[in-house]
């Protein structure tokens, strides 16, 4: 990767010098990329391998370049030819099912063994930068993401969306931004999201055009094929934190007080069932994870997902994921299966990446018998109604059970929801901190134990605000006195 951004920096110097800049009124505050991302557009096959902020501005190319670029053009088209004759060939003769047997680095170095006698075959006429060019692109494709992979590199890139094959967008610092780096066509995206679900055992084509999975580093992808896609296939990646977070590190980002995060870390140590609700992307399972670090090490942690994103920082876990249908439509293991199997698993606690059906009654009967301390996220815009969507879950799955009967059980089952939100300016914030009572007079009780409060905004449009302490005595308190830190509890809080 230092490679390939020296050679970006080179390549920006030069456009510099040579009077092609991003023009002041165009990438201001307040312009629209969008707009203009078309004047100048950078194609895979001619971008350096590496991004940078400046990879997302509009650039204006000054009469002096036109024969420049008139020309770069027309050299652009010979080398996508000659990429296009070097990969078909190389796929008519190479078996990519026994590279898969071959371990990264060795794969690699029989790739570009292939790679360099195809290209003597066919007799290119070109320099060593484009022979190198080639290779380090066909590599990509069969191995990589393609003109994903400078994003994936990025660490300050959350969120990776491809609409088509020529409109990526990245989300970096809570905002979006349209990249002018592009697939090839539809096919090299295709093919490209084809292999991401192949190799976790997922399937992805016109009969069954739906898809989530996650790449090696734990990122969640989803993808969704023609017919459901109109214009071609679209991409969503969330990437993966690569490092380990704690509610200490939440602290420090702003998204709780100090205060709050030690009442979090109490509450979770002392075995506090505990339901995280919030809107997509708002942080959910990366509050998951740190309040997992609060757990002790002595006990055993059963995790239940989808799609593996949960990394927790305990020695003893054991990670469940369900399975897809097979081509036969059989072999379906759902979240409900896993969770009812995870009991005969001897678990001190149940995470479940996201409750959203049937599992819902599985997992609050857990709860209520003897696996306190038990986890999971849900889809709600505030405490309340995630108490009413696990309701309708439970309601849906078939049971016989009275309106009142399922409340009785969210109600023993769950003591603490945390809701999380994304700003509109892009930070994310716990909002609230609320505690499950009881049920009184039919309805399940609520009590906040720390609300947010907003403060305007500053300068920079930034949120201002913190999570108060709403001075109420919470009825968890006998749940620390049970572990002894009933004193410990009231100091942080009074």
């Amino acid at each position: 990767m230092r490679q390939f951004g020296r050679r970006l920096k080179n390549t920006l110097s030069s456009l510099i010098k040579n009077g092609v800049e991003p023009s002041p009124s165009e990438a201001g505050p307040g312009s629209s990329i969008a707009s203009n991302v078309h004047e100048f557009p950078v194609d895979w096959t001619t971008r350096t391998d590496d991004y940078d902020d400046e990879s997302i501005l509009p650039v204006v190319v000054t009469e002096v370049d036109a024969d420049r670029t008139e020309a770069d053009a027309d050299r652009e088209e010979v080398l996508i030819e000659a990429k296009a004759d070097v990969f078909n060939k190389l796929i008519d003769s190479l078996d990519l099912f026994d590279l898969d047997k071959l371990d990264d680095e060795t794969r690699k170095l029989e790739l570009v063994t292939y790679i360099n006698e195809v290209i003597s075959e066919l007799e290119l006429v070109i320099s060593t930068e484009e022979h190198q060019h080639i290779l380090e692109e066909i590599i990509s494709d069969l191995l990589g993401l393609g003109p994903l992979d400078v994003f994936l590199a990025d660490d300050e890139i959350s969120d990776i969306l491809v609409n088509e094959y020529d409109k990526i967008y990245i989300e970096k610092h809570g905002t979006l931004h349209l990249t002018r780096i592009k697939f090839r066509d539809a096919i090299q995206l295709r093919n490209i999201c084809t292999r991401i679900a192949t190799r976790v055992g997922r399937r992805i084509d016109e009969s069954s055009p739906m898809c989530d999975a996650r790449l090696a580093d734990g990122s969640r992808v989803n993808i969704i094929f023609p017919p459901l896609a109109i214009r071609s296939p679209i991409l969503t990646i969330r990437k993966f934190f690569k490092g380990k977070i704690s509610l200490d590190d939440l602290s420090n980002f702003g998204s709780l007080t100090p205060q709050a995060a030690k009442v979090l870390a109490l509450l979770t140590f002392c075995r506090s069932s505990i339901l995280v609700s919030g809107g997509t992307g708002s942080g959910k399972t990366t509050l998951l994870n740190a309040l997992s670090n609060e757990i002790s090490p002595k006990e055993r942690i059963i995790t239940i997902e989808d799609t593996v994103e949960l990394q927790l920082q305990k020695p003893h876990v054991c990670q469940l994921e369900t399975r897809p249908p097979n081509l036969e439509g059989i072999g379906e293991i759902t979240q409900r299966d896993l969770v009812k199997n995870s009991l005969r698993m001897r678990p001190d606690r149940i995470i479940l990446g996201e409750v959203r059906g049937s599992e819902s009654f599985d997992m609050l009967q857990a709860m209520n018998t003897g696996h306190a301390g038990s986890m999971s996220t849900i889809h709600a815009n505030s405490p309340r109604d995630a108490l009413a969507r696990l309701e309708d879950m439970v309601t849906l799955t078939g049971f016989q059970l009275s309106s009142l009967n399922i409340q009785n059980k969210i109600a023993s089952a769950i003591d603490l929801i945390v809701q999380v939100e994304r700003q509109y300016d892009g930070s994310r914030k716990i909002t609230q901190i609320t505690e499950v009572v009881g049920m009184r007079e039919n309805v399940i009780t609520l009590q906040d134990i720390f609300l947010y409060v907003q403060n305007g905004e500053d300068a920079s449009g930034r949120i201002q605000g913190s999570l108060t302490f709403c001075g109420f005595r919470p009825y968890l308190t006998a749940r620390a006195e049970k572990y002894n830190l009933g004193e410990e509890f009231d100091k942080l809080l009074f």
